[in-house]
């Protein structure tokens, strides 16, 4: 079975955040809530995108 994945175009970016917001993206990541600190940036403004939009 073949399975097809879609693939997003993506666009480097550099961020600078408060300590205590690293250190909770770091908890999420090793708690394999997200699979990296900016799989989480992603779902986290994802997630702020669908609700403005409803």
């Amino acid at each position: 079975m073949t399975s097809k994945v879609k693939t997003v175009a993506r666009e480097r970016l550099s961020i600078t955040l408060p300590k205590n917001c690293v250190d909770w993206l770091q908890k999420n990541v090793k708690a394999h809530k997200y699979f990296s600190r900016s799989h989480a940036i992603e779902a986290l403004i994802l997630e702020a995108m669908k609700e403005k939009k409803e």
